[in-house]
């Protein structure tokens, strides 16, 4: 019952923002699902992962996704596979360490809607950059992934609106 009102409102909150007007350009954020403890520095999704990229997409079936990006890392493209291959697009990679990457995707995608994987320490950093305030949110837990954060960006740091959920 959780997941389900979680799906109810990010489709309104999406569906919404998207009807009002398409000066707003929506950014959908998640840190990759849970990963493998392999022991090296680009291990796949658990199987709890693969549990959590599923979900992604049946959160974001009804939403219309313009681009996904993802890092090269396994475990942040396999994370937003599932989204890809329903929306019948292509996970488009990007460097998460430099924001100059993020003002090039949003104008790309000006009044669209993209979705972006990354880290606990990019993503966060990521949602700062966009909104221009550099300290507001702090880097996830390492254990912390069910977090997906919605933005609603007119212009980066004037009329944004963040909408933090968990799924």
């Amino acid at each position: 019952m959780k997941r389900l009102l979680t799906i109810l409102i990010v489709w309104c909150l999406i569906s919404g923002a998207s009807a009002q007007t398409s000066d707003f350009t929506t950014f959908i954020l998640v840190r990759h699902a849970e990963k493998l403890s392999d022991g090296t520095k680009d291990p796949d999704l658990s199987e709890a992962g693969k549990e959590r990229a599923q979900l992604l997409a049946t959160l974001l079936k009804r939403t219309k996704v313009d681009a996904i990006y993802s890092t090269g890392y396994k475990r942040s493209r396999n994370t937003v596979a599932p989204l890809a291959v329903s929306k019948g697009l292509a996970i488009s990679g990007y460097d998460a360490l430099k924001m100059e990457e993020v003002d090039r995707i949003f104008e790309q995608w000006r009044g669209g809607t993209v979705v972006l994987c990354g880290h606990s320490n990019t993503i966060p950093e990521t949602i700062n950059y966009l909104i221009s305030e550099p300290d507001k949110y702090q880097d996830f837990e390492e254990n912390e992934y069910g977090n997906l954060v919605i933005i609603l960006l007119h212009e980066k740091g004037t009329r944004s609106k963040v909408t933090w959920l968990t799924y």
